[in-house]
């Protein structure tokens, strides 16, 4: 359990918390939400004893152990599996001893250590690191490569799998799905439902966060205010308060206004001077209900395209990827990520790619740019085709030292300056912000304006490679509502389903150098990668067959007793089916019960069992279908 009383942070000048009063249970997945600068961050310092309180107390018990991703990674000589073993760091210890003592010869050392390793199951340990890389992306060859030799995303991954395989009690993440593919979003996903301990995320992503917390924590002008349910439940109750609040407040405003309108006629009159006097006495009495203060929504837009042409963009028979050394056009030392793609995109299409990281989803929109030259096959483009492209070296090719109004400035030499202001203004650019350095700008507001960039050229297709790293969820959401607007095509890479969803009609998936239409929604798609793992692993598993004499009547009895475990096996899928109908059926009930305002006005302890049964019903859903898959895998064996 960890405890907040009349807990308080400051950075600098700056009050970020004050007089939070909060108690964490044990066991719970806990979600921590609010804007960018709301205090998230220095929460987490806090608990990991690098920041101290400014008033109150945390309490936290000394024996509790903690986990967290490291934010930097050092250039190490190691490999990816030995530095993700390193994170537990008695195991670690433990094997170092017994590698020592064996190296020295000192068998009694060695045979401690030994015990050792078997008291905390590290003989699996290797392997556990082996599931963790896996898991995040990380092909079987790589686990043996250096840390070093891993790019700055990659390495992010390798502290994440390192905070996964540490034993804690407490585990902090920070915003862990950026720089992951969605087929390490759904993994991440899987895992931390299935953690034991207390887990506290900083995450903007609301899919993941529905998919994962039980409690959700809202950091807002100084306040923490606790929410029983995921993200979504929390949307719905502060909604419906911040309604009530704003209703409360009216009420309370006539009637002061009616107070005091009687106290100004009458207390000058002695016969009235009582009642008058009762008046000001029950004004002084008010609640002093504060009014809602309306949170502007942030929002912005794609201008129409000029033209629309039919037919925008194709691709026969390509075949892509790079140039092992780029001063040679030798298709010897050609890297083939695809092969015989063949893909177009028409007006108003809005096309999602699917696959996991290094399968070719950034070289797929690097060929439909024209960034990459295929090797083969061709690429044919509409005279009018206007593309507007976001990756992530389009952040970081912002100009240091310059503005955003001097970006807009190179792309529009002859504009007047106050239809640029005016234009920079509605991506929230507005006044001195549009002639501030880019320098001091949060990634965010980098993100923000290289979009911004892209819309003023009014493109009529939008490539868009992982377009969420660093937004903040009001940002994701002004740009799913953008996207949704925008009246051109669209191709999409991101790990945000919520995004996905949103703006995506079709999806294609990009793996084992093949790029194929995919049949169905993210849920199908999510369904489709745990088949894909279960076939896997049971293809990694081969059975070598042994050939016995078996008389008839064993024969007939193991037919038999097969038969029996068959019908047993297809009986449970029905129950399990049924189980399922009724949980979706209680499930939707719940819904609607949240979504009356009704609820509300009851004691909190209702909607509290609301929350506990949701997130009850949810985990007994997800448990009966891993048990339908694990039967019906058997049956089709």
């Amino acid at each position: 359990m960890i405890s907040f009383r009349h807990f308080a942070l400051r950075r600098g000048s700056r009050l970020l918390l004050s007089d939070i009063d909060l108690v964490i249970q044990s066991g719970w997945r806990l979600g921590v939400i609010g804007r960018n600068g709301c205090g998230k961050s220095s929460l987490f310092a806090a608990l990991q004893g690098r920041l101290e309180s400014d008033a109150g107390e945390l309490e936290m018990s000394g024996k509790l152990r903690l986990a967290s991703v490291a934010q930097e990674t050092p250039a190490l000589p190691d490999a990816a599996i030995d530095y993700v073993l390193a994170g537990d760091e008695e195991l670690a210890a433990a094997i170092n001893d017994e590698a020592e003592a064996g190296d020295r010869g000192d068998m009694e050392a060695m045979a401690k250590a030994h015990h050792r390793i078997e008291e905390l199951n590290g003989y699996d340990g290797r392997a556990r690191a082996g599931r963790l890389l896996h898991g995040l992306g990380f092909p079987p060859e790589t686990h043996e490569r250096a840390v070093q030799e891993f790019s700055g995303g990659w390495r992010g991954r390798l502290n994440l799998a390192r905070a996964l395989m540490c034993p804690s009690d407490l585990l902090l993440l920070d915003e862990p799905t950026n720089h992951l593919d969605l087929d390490a979003v759904l993994w991440l996903e899987e895992w931390l439902r299935r953690y034991q301990g207390t887990l506290l995320i900083i995450s903007h992503d609301r899919e993941f966060l529905d998919g994962v917390i039980t409690h959700t924590l809202h950091l807002n002008d100084g306040k923490a205010k606790l929410y029983t349910g995921n993200y979504s439940a929390f949307e719905r109750l502060r909604a419906e308060q911040l309604r009530q609040q704003q209703i409360s407040h009216e009420r309370e405003q006539a009637e002061r206004a009616h107070l005091q309108s009687f106290i100004d006629r009458f207390k000058a009159k002695a016969t009235k001077a009582k009642q008058a006097q009762s008046r000001m006495k029950r004004l002084e009495k008010l609640a002093g209900t504060e009014a809602v203060r309306a949170e502007r929504p942030f929002s912005f837009q794609f201008p129409a395209p000029g033209r629309l042409p039919d037919s925008m963009l194709q691709l026969e028979g390509i075949t892509a990827g790079y140039l092992a050394d780029p001063s040679t056009h030798a298709d010897e030392v050609a890297n083939i990520v695809l092969a015989d793609v063949r893909f177009s995109i028409e007006a108003g299409e809005r096309i999602g790619l699917l696959g996991p990281n290094g399968a070719g989803k950034s070289t797929l929109v690097k060929t439909l740019v024209g960034e990459l030259e295929p090797f083969g096959g061709e690429r044919k483009v509409h005279k009018d085709l206007k593309i507007g492209y976001f990756a992530q070296h389009t952040v970081e090719s912002l100009r240091e030292g310059s503005s955003p109004l001097d970006h807009l400035l190179d792309k529009a030499p002859g504009v007047a300056t106050q239809v640029m202001r005016d234009f920079l203004g509605t991506w929230n650019f507005a006044g001195d912000r549009a002639f501030e350095s880019v320098d001091g700008f949060s990634g965010g507001e980098r993100a923000r304006l290289a979009l911004a960039l892209i819309a003023w050229d009014k493109p009529n297709l939008l490539l868009l490679d992982e377009p969420t790293n660093h937004l903040d969820l009001d940002m994701r959401e002004a740009l799913a509502d953008a996207l949704a607007d925008f009246d051109g095509a669209l191709v999409l890479v991101s790990h945000d389903r919520h995004l996905l969803g949103m703006v995506c009609d079709s999806f294609w998936r990009v793996a084992d150098g093949e790029v194929a239409p995919f049949d169905g929604d993210l849920d199908d798609y999510a369904r489709w990668l745990k088949t894909r793992t279960a076939a896997n692993k049971k293809a990694a598993k081969p059975v070598v067959a042994k050939v016995v004499e078996v008389s008839p009547e064993e024969h007939r009895r193991q037919a038999a007793a097969q038969r029996d475990e068959e019908k047993a096996a297809r009986q449970r899928v029905k129950k399990i089916e049924t189980r399922t109908a009724s949980i979706d059926t209680e499930l939707a009930a719940l819904e609607a019960q949240l979504a009356d305002p009704a609820t509300y006005n009851g004691p909190t302890s209702e909607m509290m069992r609301i929350g506990q049964r949701q997130a009850q019903l949810r985990g007994e859903k997800e448990s009966l279908e891993n048990e339908w898959l694990a039967l019906v895998e058997q049956l089709e064996a």
